[in-house]
């Protein structure tokens, strides 16, 4: 069902074709109210009772052929696929054959050779080509960096965009690109909150977290981008496999994690010390020999970290750790 305005008054056009509008010309004249015809060529909707042509153009939303999967739907479509922003050109590049034949395979004439000579030349001139090959480059690295961290296609989309908006700023110049579409990838996933550290961007990158950091405070300064910091329960499920730690442990891990937040405690903690150090405890409760070694090297950040998030849970929290 297609919505428009006509003289200011929404209409509707049905799926059979029919028009839930009425001629204005026959109300004013008060004449009895005529079928609305609509005319599938040219997409207007007349009046069948006086002619007036009441809507001049109608959109047809309905798909162009049916399909059942992916391959047919691909094998009828001309449309051609959809654009994405993790293509440097968003896939609507234009290409200019130089076969010089038209679509039935005929020979250009001399007078149409040289015209699309010229327009050859022209759409190669205008080709932003510095700003193609800073996309080409970062984008490789994106798709790199997806394939190291898991990184679902969403969140690479968002940075894509995110770099494409540091690009128009002209952040680039005398800079790092790999660094700064690293920083852009930080930013999607603290964005659309996939935990992600620092640490893990540096180490599939290859780049400095001092070099990772600098970048991304320049994007959040420059393009004023503002996030919700992660929540601790979003990193239990990764440091628990990697230090091999029973369901049951994380469940009790959650459990104290929703009671610091409860209680206002997680202020000024780094989110991934204390899903650490909330593991670590529940492992205690529940029996399991994991050393705060063991889920420091799990997460990434060091066992003095664990022990004073861990002091610091103990004391606020009391008995309500072990219960």
């Amino acid at each position: 069902m297609h919505k428009s305005n006509y003289k200011d008054h929404e209409y509707r056009i049905m799926p059979n074709g029919t028009c839930d509008i009425a001629c204005e010309e026959c109300i004013g004249e008060k004449r009895v109210k005529g079928p609305l015809i609509t005319d599938n060529v040219t997409g207007e909707v007349v009046c069948g009772k006086c002619g007036l042509v009441l809507i001049e153009k109608s959109e047809d939303t309905s798909p162009e052929s049916r399909s059942y999967n992916f391959e047919d739907f691909m094998g009828k479509a001309r449309t051609g696929p959809g654009t994405k922003l993790l293509l440097s050109d968003k896939g609507l590049a234009t290409i200019i054959d130089f076969a010089n034949k038209d679509a039935s395979g005929n020979q250009l004439t001399t007078e149409l050779r040289s015209t699309f000579k010229r327009l050859r030349l022209w759409d190669s001139r205008s080709q932003p080509r510095w700003h193609d090959r800073s996309l080409k480059k970062a984008f490789l690295t994106l798709d790199m960096l997806k394939t190291n961290l898991g990184i679902p296609e969403t969140v690479i989309e968002e940075a894509a965009y995110i770099f494409r908006k540091a690009l128009a700023k002209r952040l680039t110049t005398g800079r790092n690109s790999t660094a700064l579409v690293s920083a852009a990838l930080y930013a999607a996933c603290r964005k659309m909150n996939t935990p992600r550290t620092l640490n893990d961007i540096t180490k599939a990158a290859n780049i400095s977290r001092k070099d990772l950091s600098r970048n991304y405070r320049i994007l959040l300064k420059v393009l004023d981008l503002r996030f919700e910091p992660f929540s601790s329960a979003e990193f239990i499920t990764k440091i628990a496999n990697a230090a091999g730690i029973s369901e049951r442990a994380r469940r009790d891990a959650l459990r104290i994690i929703s009671v610091v937040e409860d209680e206002e405690i997680s202020a000024g903690k780094n989110p991934l010390g204390l899903a650490a150090s909330s593991l670590y405890l529940s492992c205690l409760v529940n029996g399991e020999k994991k050393s705060q070694h063991m889920i420091a090297k799990a997460s990434g950040i060091t066992a003095v970290t664990i022990r004073n998030v861990s002091s610091v849970l103990r004391k606020q929290l009391g008995e309500r750790v072990y219960n």
